[in-house]
């Protein structure tokens, strides 16, 4: 059960999380925003493996053991994949509603779901069946709400790239419960925060030099930014411990990990101020009916 506890903890940290890059995006350049991320995030791990390496940390959940070429390689390749994540998500969230981005988003667990079925061979009970199913109708009935405000989840480029965003969010979920069979979370989380800055700040220079229109490069400074990088590691943290806990489901807590929604909803209703909020609501407290079930069954 405590593997389901860390998942809602993930859940409400990415809503906030969610909220900040929301915040952090409004009028500012997505690839410095996207770096300092990254930079941040590094920062934020890496002393743990320093303090491991130089023998003053030597257990605990944030002793980082040593690894191996494979394992960093391994590592190295859930930084890209993530990172392919992150760019197509900020892209489509600095143009599209909060309200709209993090339900679009929550289809990403219907993809890990059928992924953990045929890869892991994960089964589901009548109860997380329940849930996986009213999520999935919450998000059709919010794409109408969408469409109501003049955004076409079938034609709008900046849907697309946060469709594209929750794909590859689901094949890094996938990734991540095969690296939980034998790696340490603080391990992944350290290196893969690391390796993820690296490539960014070389994709951001090639991007500066040669491709970048000049209103694309404009950044100013919002205490915003270090607040995506602060909650996405504690989400993360609490992520990767659900994952190496006994007994648990991918399928089920990447569902569970979508209700984020629930919170970035209501920073959106409260701070953002964004539209058609009576009708989204409605599909909101579908997806806590849907979460709600998931928690039934986990128990």
């Amino acid at each position: 059960m405590m593997w389901a506890v860390l998942a809602f903890m993930s859940a409400a940290l990415l809503g906030c999380y969610d909220f900040f890059k929301k915040v952090s995006l409004k009028d500012n350049s997505v690839i410095a925003v996207l770096f300092l991320n990254t930079l941040f995030s590094a920062l934020l791990f890496s002393p743990f493996i320093i303090l491991s390496h130089l023998g003053i940390i030597t257990d605990g959940a944030f002793f980082v053991p040593k690894a191996g070429l494979h394992t960093h390689l391994l590592l190295l390749l859930k930084a890209v994949i993530v990172l392919s994540s992150w760019l197509c998500g900020y892209i489509g969230i600095k143009h599209l509603p909060i309200t709209i981005v993090s339900p679009i988003q929550s289809t990403r667990p219907v993809l890990v779901l059928l992924g953990a079925l045929l890869l892991f061979g994960e089964t589901l009970n009548g109860y997380q069946w329940t849930g996986v199913i009213i999520a999935v109708v919450s998000v059709f009935l919010l794409s109408r709400s969408g469409k109501r405000e003049g955004i076409d989840f079938t034609s709008n480029r900046w849907v697309l790239f946060v469709a594209l965003a929750a794909l590859l969010g689901a094949v890094s979920a996938l990734y991540d419960k095969y690296l939980m069979r034998s790696l340490e979370p603080v391990l992944v989380q350290s290196w893969f925060n690391v390796y993820q800055c690296i490539l960014m700040g070389c994709l951001a220079v090639l991007l500066n030099m040669f491709s970048l229109r000049q209103r694309e490069k404009r950044f100013h400074w919002s205490w915003a930014i270090p607040m995506i990088s602060i909650f996405l590691g504690f989400a993360d943290f609490c992520y990767f411990s659900s994952l190496a806990q006994d007994g648990a489901l991918i399928a089920v807590v990447s569902m569970i990990r979508r209700g984020s929604v629930v919170v970035s909803f209501l920073f959106g209703a409260l701070l953002l101020h964004e539209k058609n909020l009576k009708r989204k609501a409605f599909d909101i407290v579908l997806i806590l009916i849907g979460l709600f079930f998931l928690y039934l069954g986990s128990k």
